[in-house]
């Protein structure tokens, strides 16, 4: 049975209503801060160097995403390419990456102006000496997803990708993508999808990830384990032992303001631990989908909206 919560909580990051309603909220930025680094270029820099001078690693995204707009996907690549001229000029890198949303720069317009626009941060990317992982969204998108991939692939092999544990087909996208040198980050998804497309109970989303999970970690790639949940932490470590994976041939990945202690408790185990910052002022989405993730994320803001800060 899909859960109610998140059920609710995926329905309002997309109406605009409450979206009005929570922004204008007189507490709701100082809540976002848990979670976003800031909305300014200055904000990612400064919380990237912060995590990186703590032994941790870094994938940022520049929160937006379903432009409608030439001149917004524009403007995001743009972005992009301050951000990892910064990162550069910082010594941030090759430990601070980015992690792109190609529906923000133009994914919904025409799929070739997405993958110029990719192709554009990758290149970035490459003078800053650091990565980029495409973020997954909603299903409708995936083929699509690994479409402008396999293209960004031709000029730079390490460009990364996403796939969501809660999608029926997942399984079989880890197998293909369990390549030499292929970076994918494996997550559990955070979208609205219809059950013939998706898993909706908690368990049968869990089962699927560590089946996709042990994909991953048979083939020859490297795989980025992104998850909270202490259960499959524990999976994931036992799994990586019994493949004989050597440290540095995978990586952990949390969200930033999610169990930080853990992140700190891996990356003194000598793990990759890579948090995944988002900053920018497109955060109503981003802070819903997390909300929909964790009940302890309702009660924290809830609690904050309750209070006076």
């Amino acid at each position: 049975m899909p859960n109610p919560l998140r059920f609710a909580l995926l329905t309002a990051s997309r109406n605009r209503a409450v979206r009005k309603v929570v922004e204008h909220a007189p507490v709701s930025r100082n809540v976002v801060r848990r979670f976003v680094a800031g909305t300014a270029v200055d904000d990612a820099v400064r919380v990237a160097a912060e995590l990186v001078a703590g032994g941790l690693a870094v994938s940022l995204d520049h929160l937006g995403e379903d432009t409608t707009e030439v001149g917004h996907a524009e403007s995001t690549t743009k972005a992009y390419v301050t951000l990892l001229r910064r990162l550069a000029e910082g010594d941030l890198t090759p430990a601070a990456e980015v992690s792109v949303k190609l529906s923000a720069v133009g994914q919904a317009l025409d799929e070739s102006m997405a993958l110029d626009n990719a192709r554009a941060i990758c290149t970035a990317a490459a003078a800053a000496n650091t990565t980029v992982t495409l973020d997954m969204e909603d299903h409708t998108t995936t083929d699509s997803t690994l479409s402008v991939l396999r293209e960004l692939r031709r000029d730079f092999p390490w460009v990364g990708a996403v796939l969501q544990a809660y999608l029926r087909r997942t399984e079989a996208d880890c197998r293909d993508l369990a390549t030499e040198g292929s970076r994918v980050r494996l997550c559990k998804g955070a979208y609205r999808e219809p059950e013939s497309v998706a898993f909706q109970s908690r368990s049968d989303v869990d089962k699927s990830y560590i089946r996709c999970l042990k994909a991953l970690l048979r083939g020859p790639g490297y795989p980025m384990i992104a998850t909270h949940d202490p259960r499959l932490v524990d999976i994931a470590t036992t799994l990586v032992k019994r493949t004989g994976r050597a440290k540095g041939s995978y990586e952990f990945q949390m969200l930033y303001g999610i169990r930080p202690n853990e992140q700190m408790r891996l990356a003194a185990d000598g793990e990759t631990m890579r948090v995944y910052v988002p900053y920018g002022d497109e955060w109503y989405g981003y802070l819903m989908r997390r909300l929909a993730e964790r009940p302890a994320n309702v009660t924290f803001f809830l609690r904050s909206l309750a209070t006076k800060g």
